[in-house]
């Protein structure tokens, strides 16, 4: 398998959408990659799209800092929707993605932030970022951009996550 990074390109926008919908699950809109390529235009996010033998094989984004969660306001780069093709993934490609936006980071920050989610839908990403030197922050679990109160209700979705920091 040929691996490369590259920034995001306009046929992206089409692309990951069709991928998406024909692996079935998450669905994710041509308008929010969209959204993603106009931001990293704009030079608010970075976009690390994966390829494998010249097809888009996965992506990340970054942030400057967390907009929303355990890290708000820190100043700490933020990785915010990874996601790797199903039928790329155990390849090597979320690693290849990982070490290219850490080498990135690193250049201009000590430690990185990210947030994952706690249904067993994320069980793999989960390992990755622990064997990787990720650990929790320590504020709890999250849920819809809120730190989620002891003994509260609340749903197992996307929107349940725990954040994870690393020193570079």
């Amino acid at each position: 398998m040929n691996i490369a990074i590259r920034k995001m390109i306009k046929s992206d926008i089409i692309e990951f959408p069709i991928e998406f919908l024909k692996q079935g699950g998450h669905n994710k809109s041509e308008a929010l990659f969209q959204k993603y390529f106009q931001e990293q235009e704009e030079g608010s996010r970075k976009l690390f799209i994966a390829t494998v033998d010249n097809k888009i094989a996965g992506y990340a984004t970054l942030l400057p800092q967390d907009l929303f969660g355990a890290f708000k306001g820190r100043n700490i780069p933020i990785i915010v929707d990874f996601n790797v093709l199903e039928k790329y993934q155990k390849h090597g490609v979320g690693t290849t993605i990982l070490n290219y936006i850490e080498d990135n980071v690193k250049k201009y920050s000590s430690e990185i932030c990210l947030g994952v989610g706690l249904h067993y839908g994320y069980g793999s990403a989960q390992r990755m970022y622990i064997k990787r030197g990720y650990i929790p922050d320590g504020s709890g679990v999250w849920f819809q951009d809120e730190r989620l109160e002891q003994y509260a209700k609340c749903i197992n979705d996307d929107e349940l996550i725990l954040y994870l920091s690393k020193k570079l």
